[in-house]
């Protein structure tokens, strides 16, 4: 299988200080990858590179075997979609304006096709968003804002979905509605790339999970090869037991002795 994403040495220092040194490593169509690691490891970073966004970098990122910062952007756009940690929207947008704003590698004119409204309709009703089109996006809590950002990715109909905490607003419900529409993305053929600091969420459903730690590569494998304590002890300086989940895959259980919390 040809790799989506083929990084090589890729290195990134800002203000003097190296935020990624020497990535090598491939990401696959067709999965849904989730990338982990505690603060200040180079996930965001790392993302904003696989977007696109940020191109000050010394080795490659290719994508689709083409170096990214080659790409024509209106092409690029039609191909990826980001959703970046923090999103400000200043301007009295409604959240199904919001959602169209996807749709902007496609426009050729002045208003929306019935193409472009059909696709923001489905997209608003997948993420769960209906109910609250027409309020002003600046007015909705955090978790609302979250999925009509969400719906404005899918409008854009990529073939790449890129997303940086993308649950970090989120009740639990919709934390596992939302892991449970990527997945099933993912098994129409979308490939996602998710950071998270949940390692429960990236067990139960990514095929497959990248470590970063302090800007290098820690691990890369399957969910049940990455996840044990030597690794949590070793990344994020945690005592935790890995078991099996009710599914086979890893849980990790954090606490004292690693065993659960400690008695009250």
């Amino acid at each position: 299988m040809s790799a989506l994403y083929q990084l090589e040495d890729l290195r990134l220092r800002l203000d003097g200080a190296e935020i990624l040194r020497g990535l090598s490593l491939a990401i696959l169509p067709g999965q849904l990858t989730a990338i982990v690691g505690p603060n200040g490891a180079g996930k965001s970073t790392l993302m904003s590179i696989l977007s696109g966004i940020r191109t000050g970098y010394d080795g490659r990122c290719l994508l689709e075997g083409a170096e990214i910062r080659a790409w024509n952007r209106r092409l690029l756009a039609r191909r990826v979609a980001f959703i970046p940690q923090t999103v400000r929207i200043e301007f009295p947008f409604t959240a199904e304006q919001v959602v169209f704003m996807g749709r902007t590698p496609y426009c050729r004119g002045l208003f929306e096709s019935p193409e472009d409204r059909a696709a923001v309709e489905r997209a608003l009703a997948t993420t769960d968003s209906l109910p609250f089109a027409l309020r002003d996006f600046r007015s909705l809590s955090g978790g609302e804002r979250q999925r009509v950002l969400l719906a404005s990715a899918l409008a854009q109909q990529p073939a790449i979905l890129l997303l940086d905490e993308p649950t970090s607003f989120l009740d639990l419900q919709h934390q596992i509605s939302t892991y449970d529409l990527l997945r099933d993305l993912c098994r129409a053929g979308l490939s996602v790339v998710a950071v998270t600091h949940d390692l429960n969420l990236a067990a139960a459903y990514s095929d497959r999970i990248i470590v970063l730690a302090a800007g290098r590569l820690a691990a890369d494998a399957a969910p049940g090869q990455v996840l044990h304590p030597a690794l949590l002890r070793e990344v994020f300086g945690v005592e935790a037991e890995v078991r099996a989940g009710p599914t086979g895959r890893p849980w990790v259980l954090y606490g004292h002795g690693a065993g659960g919390p400690p008695p009250c």
